[in-house]
């Protein structure tokens, strides 16, 4: 067994995402036989020692047979209703499954916004922690009740991805309906899994493709998701929900992605893949070079220009010249203040501007 699966099988913290085609169909909704199944597999894992945490994608795909639908929506005020019936349903089969074992759920529905605003991020995780802390087990679900296209996540990979490093876990497990990633389509025929990824050159090749019927997801965003939590620190394991016993016992199934060499702080992380962008700051070539390659922190002498709307507080983008994004960071001052500051040392500068315009504890290279 490798070193990165086992890591994932001895992880004492967990999130695990199930998919949409794994918990529903798009004519009989929700298959509590399925549910049931993952449960189990999910109890086991929590019996031999870990904590859980579930990310829950399904409440559309639970909702459209109660009201009567054949396909997924595609405008958002259906999806919205649909997704406010099947949260219901799938809620209560989370519940009454794990209750099977005595166990309590916790439903904890979040938006983008919500892992954007810093003071949201924070109260999701203490919500989380508390939650372990009481015994009960924590489900998470995109809150498509409300989320608008401009702030969604787009699929719960992603979600768990920052779940996973938002809550302190130790190890990712994504399972779907594939069994783990290929070079190219399974259904071809001729693609070859990729047991390991242990880094970029291991994915030189992988064609991944998009959602399927149910989902928003797909091998594109689960890469991408795993990419994510890997590159903060977190290693995955994708997996086919059919293989859950394997997968969450001795992870010797689907594909595993090993972690970067160092765990990303929870506010890196956060300036990194989580917050909002409110604007950017242009910078010159020494200024590219001294944030890039020396770490240090970002001066008024380098700043070219500004754009957006931010304030003192707000996480912006630093490109160079050319627009190429360098490199995120929380601003020290609002955007009117850094105009009167362009290109200026900090000797010409009052008082009041002594301090960087981002400080390099602040600042995440891309």
């Amino acid at each position: 067994m490798s070193d990165t699966r086992d890591q994932v099988a001895h992880a004492r913290r967990v999130v695990v995402k199930i998919g949409s085609s794994a918990l529903t169909d798009l004519h009989d909704g929700l298959d509590t036989a399925r549910l049931d199944r993952l449960v189990d597999a999910l109890e086991a894992r929590m019996r031999a020692g870990s904590d859980v945490i579930v990310v829950s994608s399904g409440a559309i795909g639970a909702g459209l047979a109660p009201l009567g639908l054949t396909s997924r929506p595609k405008d958002l005020a259906t999806k919205q209703a649909v997704a406010s019936v099947g949260q219901l349903s799938l809620a209560l089969a989370w519940g009454e499954s794990f209750a099977r074992y005595d166990r309590v759920v916790g439903q904890v529905l979040l938006t983008a916004h919500d892992i954007s605003v810093r003071a949201h991020h924070a109260n999701a995780q203490r919500t989380l922690d508390r939650l372990r802390t009481l015994h009960a087990v924590p489900v998470v679900n995109e809150n498509d009740t409300v989320a608008t296209n401009e702030i969604r996540f787009g699929d719960n990979d992603r979600l768990a991805a920052l779940v996973a490093h938002l809550s302190g876990a130790d190890a990712l497990f994504l399972l779907s309906d594939v069994d783990g990633l290929y070079d190219g389509d399974p259904r071809k025929g001729d693609a070859r899994l990729i047991p390991e990824v242990n880094g970029p050159a291991d994915l030189d090749g992988v064609i991944a493709g998009s959602g399927g019927a149910l989902g928003t997801g797909g091998m594109a965003s689960k890469l991408s998701a795993a990419r994510l939590a890997a590159d903060g620190g977190v290693p995955v394991l994708l997996a086919a929900a059919a293989q859950a016993d394997a997968a969450l016992g001795d992870a010797s199934v689907g594909t595993v992605f090993a972690a970067g060499a160092e765990r990303m702080s929870a506010r890196r992380f956060w300036v990194r893949h989580a917050a909002e962008s409110h604007g950017r700051i242009i910078l010159d070539d020494g200024a590219v070079q001294a944030i890039s390659r020396r770490r240090r922190s970002l001066l008024p002498a380098g700043v070219v220009d500004v754009g957006g709307e931010f304030h003192s507080g707000d996480v912006v983008e630093l490109t160079d010249i050319h627009g190429v994004v360098r490199a995120r960071g929380v601003v020290a001052y609002d955007i009117d203040d850094v105009r009167q500051m362009l290109g200026k040392s900090t000797s010409e500068l009052p008082a009041d501007f002594a301090r960087p315009v981002i400080h390099a504890d602040d600042l995440v290279v891309i």
